[in-house]
C-alpha cells in the first residue's frame, strides 16, 4: 500500500476540530520524526507561522525532529522508577540510543520503557515485556466504592460489558426526561468536586457554563495525567472507558455543549486504542452524534493525544495545546467556563470526576455524599507507590486515616524498614513525615499540615532513602517541566536544583536555609501557575521534616 502523502495527511485533518496534534502525530508515526519539510508544509496547510509552529513542536518531549526519533527507547526517570533502578536500564539501552523521560504513569508496574508505540515494563533490559495495566484490586477494608464498583467485571471496557451492569442507564434516564438544570442540581447536591487536583465544585462549574451565553459549548476531559506518582486515570480509562464517556455525555446535556474532547497523555498509547474503540462503540449505539436517542440533543467526542508536557495538565495550557498553540498556562480571569476552548464556554473535568457522574445520576446525591467519613462527601482514588508492599490504585472514602491506607490496606513497608516520609498530590504537595502522618485523607486535615490531597498520588519513602537526594530528583523534574513563561518558576526551580545538588549556595547553613526559603517564597508569591507555587513545597517540607539531613548536606562541602 502506498504511503500516505504529506498533503493527504494535512487535508484529512485540516477542517476537523483541534487538528494540529493529530497532524503531527500522523507524521511522527509515519516517519518516526518530524522533518523540516513536514514543518514547512504543516505551516502552510494549517496557516500557522513557521516560527510559532517550531516553538510549539519543540516544546513537547516526544516529538522528535531527527532520526532515530520514535525508534529510540525512552526510559522513565520518575521518582518511583529511580528507586527501582531505571538509571541502570537507561545505561543498558544506551547502545540503542535510549533517552530519559519523566514519570510515565506506571508507578505500580515499574520500570516503563516506551518503544515506538508500545510500553514495556521490567526491572532489567533483558526482562522488559508488554503487560496489561494492573487492574485495581478490591479494597481490603470492604468499603463501598463508586469509581471502582464495577470496574473488575469481565469485559467491562466494551459497551456490552458496560451496559450489562447498568452502563448508560444515566443517559437514558435523563435525556429528554429531565431538565438540564435538574441534572446540575443533582450534581451540586452530591458535593462532587474536581478530582484532578483543584477540588472545584463540579455542579457550580457546570452551572456557569450552562448560563454562559456564547456557543458552541465544549466538554473537555483532562486525561493528561502527568503528575509523578499518579496512575489512576490510566486504570479507569483502560478498564472502564464508557464510564468517562457517559459522564461527558451527561455533562454535555446539562450544560448545552455540542462537542467534547478527551485529551490523553502521550505515554498511554494502549489507552488511546481503548478509547478509540469505546468512542466508536458509543457512536454506533446512537449515544454520540446528532439527535442522541432521537431527541434534540447532539454531542460528539474527539480524541486527541498530547506529546509529553507536564504543564498540559493545567487547564489553560491544555486548552492552548488543543488549539495548536504553545501550551503556556493562561492568565485568569477570564476562566474556561466563559472563555475556554476557542474562547467559548468550556467544562474542563478530570477523568475521575467524570467517571463519578453516572453513578451519582443512577444512585442519587445522598448515596454519594454518604460514601465519605465524618461528614466528608464521596470517595477519592489514591495512586499509592514507592516503598510499600502493595502499590496500586485504592478507592478510599474521603476522611480515611492515611495510616489505615498505608499499613492496613497496603501492608506497610518491607520487613525491617519503616516509613520515613510520603509525598502528597503526586509530588506537588511536598513531603509529610513523623507525627504529620496521622492525618485523614481530606483537604482540611492535609491542608492543616501545609500540604494538599490534589490528584491523589502518594509516594512512600522508607528509612533507607536520602531525602535530600529524593528532593533534588523531584526538583529536577520541576525545572525540566517549567514552561518558561514566568521567570520566578523558570529561574527559581533551577536555583533550587543547584542548591540541592550542592553546586551553588552559601556554605554557612543558616544562610543556605535563608536563601532556599527566600527563593521558595518568591516563587509562591508571583509564579503564573501551580507548578511554580507547588515546587517550593518540596524544599520547604524537606527543611521542616529533615533538618539533620539538610544540615549534613549544607555542611558537606558540596555547597
Amino acid at each position: 500500500m502506498a504511503k500516505t502523502t504529506n498533503q493527504e495527511i494535512i487535508e484529512f485533518w485540516r477542517d476537523k476540530p483541534a487538528p494540529l496534534l493529530s497532524v503531527l502525530h500522523d507524521f511522527h508515526d509515519r516517519d518516526g520524526f518530524i522533518s523540516d519539510e513536514v514543518m514547512r508544509q504543516v505551516s502552510v496547510g494549517l496557516k500557522i507561522p513557521l516560527a510559532e509552529l517550531f516553538g510549539t513542536v519543540t516544546f513537547y518531549h516526544h516529538f522528535s525532529r531527527t532520526p532515530p526519533g520514535q525508534e529510540a527507547p525512552r526510559v522513565c526517570m520518575g521518582p518511583v522508577c529511580l528507586l527501582r533502578g531505571s538509571k541502570r536500564i537507561l545505561d543498558q539501552l544506551e547502545k540503542d540510543g535510549a533517552v530519559p523521560m519523566p514519570c510515565a504513569g506506571r508507578c505500580d508496574d515499574t520500570v516503563p520503557v516506551l518503544k515506538m508505540d508500545q510500553v514495556l515494563t521490567g526491572l532489567d533490559s533483558d526482562t522488559l515485556s508488554i503487560k496489561p495495566s494492573p487492574l485495581p484490586e478490591p479494597n481490603p477494608g470492604g468499603v463501598e466504592e463508586c469509581i471502582f464498583a464495577s470496574i473488575r467485571e469481565r469485559n467491562r471496557s466494551s459497551i456490552q460489558g458496560y451496559q450489562k451492569f447498568g452502563g448508560y442507564k444515566g443517559v437514558f434516564g435523563i435525556v429528554g426526561r429531565e431538565q438540564p438544570a435538574e441534572v446540575i442540581d443533582l450534581i451540586s447536591q452530591s458535593q462532587l468536586a474536581g478530582r484532578g487536583g483543584a477540588g472545584f465544585p463540579t455542579g457550580l462549574k457546570w452551572k456557569s457554563v450552562a448560563e454562559a451565553e456564547n456557543h458552541p459549548k465544549t466538554v473537555v476531559c483532562n486525561a493528561d495525567e502527568g503528575e509523578p506518582g499518579c496512575f489512576k486515570d490510566r486504570a479507569i480509562l483502560d478498564y472502564d472507558p464508557h464510564a468517562v464517556i457517559e459522564g461527558m455525555i451527561i455533562a454535555a446535556y446539562a450544560t448545552g455543549a455540542t462537542r467534547g474532547f478527551i485529551y490523553l497523555r502521550y505515554e498511554y498509547p494502549e489507552t488511546f486504542k481503548v478509547l478509540e474503540c469505546a468512542i466508536t462503540e458509543a457512536r454506533n449505539a446512537g449515544l454520540l452524534g446528532d439527535r442522541i436517542l432521537g431527541k434534540e440533543f447532539s454531542f460528539e467526542i474527539y480524541l486527541r493525544r498530547g506529546a509529553g508536557a507536564y504543564i498540559c495538565g493545567e487547564e489553560g495550557a491544555l486548552l492552548n495545546s488543543l488549539e495548536g498553540k504553545r501550551p503556556f498556562p493562561r492568565n485568569r480571569p477570564p476562566y474556561p467556563v466563559t472563555h475556554g476552548f476557542e474562547n467559548l464556554p468550556t467544562v474542563v473535568n478530570n477523568v475521575e470526576t467524570l467517571a463519578a457522574v453516572a453513578p451519582i445520576v443512577n444512585r442519587g446525591a445522598e448515596w454519594y455524599r454518604n460514601l465519605g467519613i465524618d461528614g466528608h462527601a464521596g470517595t477519592k482514588v489514591i495512586s499509592l507507590s514507592g516503598d510499600v508492599r502493595k502499590p496500586g490504585n485504592y478507592e478510599v472514602p474521603i476522611g480515611l486515616p492515611l495510616k489505615t491506607l498505608l499499613y492496613d490496606w497496603a501492608n506497610g513497608p518491607v520487613v525491617g524498614r519503616s516509613i520515613q516520609a510520603v509525598t502528597m498530590a503526586g509530588v506537588s504537595g511536598g513531603f509529610l513525615a513523623g507525627e504529620d502522618l496521622n492525618i485523614t485523607l481530606d483537604d482540611s486535615s492535609i491542608k492543616s499540615k501545609g500540604s494538599y490531597l490534589g490528584s491523589g498520588g502518594i509516594i512512600v519513602f522508607d528509612d533507607s532513602r536520602d531525602m535530600v537526594e529524593i528532593a533534588c530528583n523531584i526538583m529536577k523534574f520541576y525545572a525540566e517541566e517549567s514552561c518558561g513563561k514566568c521567570f520566578p518558576c523558570r529561574i527559581g526551580t533551577q536555583r533550587l536544583v543547584e542548591r540541592l545538588e550542592g553546586k551553588a549556595g552559601p556554605k554557612e547553613v543558616s544562610l543556605w536555609l535563608e536563601e532556599v526559603e527566600d527563593i521558595g517564597e518568591t516563587m509562591q508569591a508571583i509564579s503564573a501557575c501551580g507548578l511554580g507555587i507547588s515546587a517550593p513545597l518540596i524544599t520547604g517540607s524537606l527543611i521542616r521534616y529533615f533538618p539533620d539531613q539538610v544540615v549534613r548536606h549544607a555542611e558537606s562541602g558540596k555547597s
